[in-house]
């Protein structure tokens, strides 16, 4: 009988432990890698189909974008949610007190930003320890992930960014300039535009046949790594910004939270969700690391709605503002006319790819 998902996955990460990474066995290394990220792909999709889904965790999504709250159980992430927003999360001094996702709301130069409080996760979570499979799955959906810290647990961050790594997240992280085209035949063609110093040509071509790709094109752009091309190749890695909140900070003195933020690095918030200690910096820090930008909409014969400006991300298109106001719209839409810093003079006729920045004026013309 052959080897189920489980021991499958169980003799690669043995073998890996095993196995001194070094210039000889970078190879092998990489293909091992390769193999397990397939396997463990194949194992969610097996247990996502047994399990229906599952309930309780399922929320549309509010207001302009979504934060969620990623932390081990009583680091205070209700109270901060409370603190924040006008939703009314139950606190209690005991682990595991949320159950389900607690939403609330926020407003902050003008944007509406929706916080997610989840559930508690624990070590192990991304492979569905404590129902955290179902709970991480959520952060995947996130516009920026809070990671909250214990004050006297701030060492918790390394399993927290385990655990979203595990589930696919990647954290205040680009996806890697690398194109992969498939085809029928025609054999497999590699392009590097640059020196690639950690992956050679055969492994590349190993890492490849492993997900049964031997015909089209891999263009690489950048120096990556192994588990940088298996990212791309699997192509469901979600790449999202994230914040560090130490929690608790009225409980120790100064000195600690400087010794803990120097420890964990990173541009860390100390707060007092419980004292209102530094929640307008923990509000001004979300708001900015969300990179909005307000964009005023204006009739084609009517003045711009400078009262209640639409907030997308940065880097939105035309057809991205479109989508915000209706999808009828983006079906619609023809073009725009747009006024402001993203265009030579105003206002100038742009197509649907325009990236437009802070404060333009727009003019959907269907």
């Amino acid at each position: 009988m052959g080897l189920g998902l489980p021991e499958k996955i169980r003799a690669i990460e043995e073998e890996m432990s095993r196995t001194q990474v070094h210039k000889h066995t970078e190879h092998h290394v990489g293909l091992l890698k390769a193999k397990l990220a397939k396997l463990k792909a194949e194992q969610e999709r097996s247990q996502s189909s047994k399990q229906g889904g599952g309930g309780g965790f399922e929320l549309r999504k509010g207001g302009d974008c979504t934060v969620v709250l990623i932390g081990l159980p009583s680091v205070g992430k209700s109270t901060i949610l409370n603190h924040l927003t006008n939703a009314k999360s139950r606190v209690a001094p005991y682990a595991f007190t949320t159950l389900t996702v607690v939403p609330g709301l926020f407003e902050y130069q003008g944007a509406r930003i929706q916080i997610l409080d989840l559930p508690g996760i624990i070590s192990g979570a991304a492979t569905g320890t404590g129902r955290g499979r179902r709970v991480l799955s959520v952060a995947k959906n996130a516009d920026l992930i809070m990671l909250v810290l214990d004050v006297f647990q701030p060492d918790q961050v390394n399993t927290l960014i385990k655990e979203l790594y595990e589930i696919g997240i990647r954290l205040n992280t680009r996806p890697p300039n690398v194109t992969v085209n498939r085809a029928t035949q025609g054999g497999l063609g590699i392009t590097a535009a640059c020196k690639l110093t950690h992956l050679t040509e055969p492994t590349i071509r190993a890492i490849m046949n492993i997900y049964k790709i031997n015909h089209g094109g891999v263009i690489i752009r950048e120096d990556i790594t192994d588990d940088e091309l298996i990212d791309v190749i699997a192509g469901n890695r979600r790449y999202i910004p994230s914040i560090t909140v130490l929690n608790k900070i009225d409980l120790v003195n100064p000195k600690y939270v400087e010794e803990v933020k120097t420890r964990v690095g990173g541009g860390i918030i100390p707060i007092s969700a419980d004292q209102s200690v530094n929640l307008e910096e923990l509000k001004k820090a979300i708001y900015d690391n969300l990179k909005l930008i307000k964009v005023y909409l204006k009739p084609r014969n009517g003045a711009p709605d400078f009262e209640e400006p639409l907030i997308v991300p940065a880097g939105s298109t035309i057809s991205d503002v479109c989508t915000k106001i209706h999808r009828k719209v983006a079906g619609e839409a023809k073009y725009a006319l747009v006024s402001g810093k993203s265009v030579r003079f105003s206002p100038q006729r742009v197509g649907m790819d325009h990236i437009v920045e802070d404060r333009d004026i727009v003019t959907i013309i269907k």
